[in-house]
C-alpha cells in the first residue's frame, strides 16, 4: 500500500478542497438554473414529457 513520504501542507490541502467544493457550487447552480427554466417552460436543453391525466 502506498504511503506518503511527507506531510500535505495546510494550504495544498486547502486548495484541492476549494476546488473539489467550487466544482460542486458549480454543478449545484446548474441544477437550479435548470430547474428554474423548467418550472417556467423556458427550457430548450431538457426534453420532458408532461403527464396531464389529472
Amino acid at each position: 500500500m502506498a504511503v506518503p513520504k511527507k506531510r500535505t501542507s495546510k494550504s495544498k490541502k486547502n486548495a484541492r478542497k476549494s476546488v473539489w467544493k467550487n466544482k460542486a457550487n458549480k454543478q449545484a447552480q446548474k441544477a437550479l438554473s435548470l430547474a428554474k427554466s423548467v418550472l417556467k417552460g423556458k427550457s430548450t436543453s431538457f426534453i420532458y414529457t408532461l403527464n396531464e391525466e389529472d
